[in-house]
């Protein structure tokens, strides 16, 4: 979610907007950023320029919300094992539109989804060089609730002849990759019965064996659907009443069981991921209730697994982690996290353990590498830390210091540009997103503190760190890497930056 989903409630919105009058004087917009040209629908800019050089550079495409793998890991090498004093260098910068979504790219295309004045755009950049290909704009009049911005929240996902997006009010979009044309559309909103969101949409749809499944949110029995790719046709829907309703909460429920009233939000921040578990398909689904496991062949249930806040005003936004024929769970609004075994037949799953305080992951996907899952726990800013867990136990084996001073005195340090303390000059991630590479994690703090980690699961082991003035508060969009190019993102510009060693090194 989103990769990009800051969530809290009105209470948290609070803490939110105090910050953000501190930071207006500190952390001004990027005014050296290149103008985003207005929107205009279905045009296709040429580009002359020899694309195939440049994604022939050596590494892969990230063409979907956390990249090939769907969870964060990149499969790259030959990166330094740290960076210059000043961070690596930057290839090109562009001042973008409002939204939370991450960049996607596929060779040398890489699509962004914005909201540029009353429209969201569809823009197509060379991913080497941040030149337009194309763009595609439709109209919107998207207003967030809780006051934060009324961009996309979708990542692009893309695939070598098409890319498809979905809006933050629910529209579904299939275009060609090569020049941006419209294939269809579905207006998800007035296609199903969609209650009001919290936040709009914010869960990225995915791609199985021809079918786009998307977390529509319908009710009473459409929270999710699976669209014909090539057509944009309902193939089914599922997921509501006939999954809640009776449903044992293991006590954490009035009345042990759910009465379904047909008035629930079924939204659901948290991107549907599939994995093949003990030799079955499954289609993972973190709905506002809880796990839901489908059969993407017809959407037929396999098992469901109650996880839900008692807070009102709460959602999932973190992606389920698979972990061989494990699964691990994990919310902030006082939910924690919990592993869950599945049977061998894939028809049920086993609660290993849970625990409410381990790792409360507001909207980024933690990752597990070698029996340890490191993920940033906490619901607001303050809270924010990154912490390691051992998988079999659940218990936390390290965590970074926590912020619990007033966010007034966080000042931008005019020679690093890091994010500090004003009072001690200590450096802050606040909540944060990341990506493996190697044995590393490069990790985005909140507050635009960008740092280069050892993966060590008796220690934070920190190799570098830096930060950039065009990159903010808030920057909740996760990181993206694609051929030794790294992508950030916050709310009014992207930034490439170049990680490939040094010829000296190489």
């Amino acid at each position: 979610m989103f990769a990009s989903r800051a969530l809290n409630r009105r209470v948290g919105k609070q803490t939110c907007r105090v910050a953000f009058c501190a930071w207006a004087a500190i952390v001004p917009a990027a005014a050296s950023c290149s103008e985003t040209s207005a929107p205009v629908t279905g045009i296709a800019v040429a580009s002359t320029e020899s694309e195939q050089a440049a994604a022939n550079r050596q590494g892969d495409d990230w063409p979907e919300f956390l990249g090939h793998h769907a969870d964060g890991r990149s499969d790259e090498t030959g990166f330094a094992d740290t960076w210059p004093k000043d961070g690596p260098p930057v290839l090109w910068e562009k001042t973008v539109g409002t939204g939370y979504s991450a960049p996607s790219v596929h060779g040398n295309r890489l699509v962004l989804h914005h909201r540029v004045g009353e429209k969201e755009v569809v823009e197509c950049l060379r991913a080497d060089t941040g030149d337009q290909i194309w763009e595609f704009a439709y109209g919107s009049n998207f207003t967030d609730p809780y006051g934060y911005n009324n961009g996309p929240r979708c990542t692009p996902l893309l695939t070598p002849e098409r890319c498809y997006t979905f809006g933050a009010e629910g529209m579904l979009l299939c275009l060609s990759l090569d020049k941006g044309s419209e294939i269809w559309r579905r207006d998800t909103e007035a296609d199903f019965n969609v209650p009001e969101w919290f936040f709009g949409v914010g869960c990225t749809p995915i791609l199985e064996d021809g079918l786009l499944i998307v977390l529509v949110g319908g009710q009473p029995n459409s929270g999710v659907v699976a669209f014909d790719a090539q057509t944009g046709k309902t193939v089914w829907q599922h997921v509501g009443q006939e999954t809640w309703d009776g449903c044992d909460t293991r006590g954490q429920w009035r009345g042990g069981r759910y009465k379904w009233t047909g008035k629930e939000k079924v939204v659901s921040y948290s991107s549907p991921i599939a994995a093949t578990i003990r030799g079955k398909r499954h289609v993972l689904c973190l709905m506002r209730h809880g796990l839901v496991s489908l059969d993407p062949k017809d959407g037929s249930e396999n098992f469901k697994y109650w996880f839900r806040s008692q807070i009102n005003d709460s959602v999932n936004a973190a992606r389920p982690v698979v972990i061989g024929d494990r699964i691990f769970l994990s919310a902030a609004y006082e939910v924690g996290s919990a592993m869950l075994q599945v049977a061998p037949d894939g028809k049920s799953v086993t609660e290993l353990w849970r625990d409410r305080d381990n790792m409360l992951t507001h909207w980024s996907t933690a990752i597990e590498v070698d029996g340890y899952i490191y993920g940033f726990s906490g619901r607001h800013e303050y809270e924010g830390t990154l912490r390691c867990l051992d998988a079999k136990t659940g218990k936390v084996v390290w965590q970074t210091k926590e912020y619990q001073d007033h966010l007034e005195l966080l000042r931008r340090n005019a020679q690093t540009h890091a994010i500090v303390d004003f009072s001690t000059g200590e450096a802050i991630f606040g909540r944060g997103s990341k990506i493996k590479v190697e044995d590393k994690f490069i990790v985005l703090g909140e507050f635009g503190t960008l740092a280069l980690i050892k993966i060590n699961p008796q220690r934070y082991e920190e190799l570098s760190r830096t930060s950039y003035r065009q990159i903010h508060t808030p920057a909740w969009t996760a990181p993206v890497l694609s051929r030794k190019r790294l992508y950030l993102r916050c709310e009014d510009a992207l930034l490439c930056l170049d990680l490939a060693k040094p010829a000296a090194e190489k």
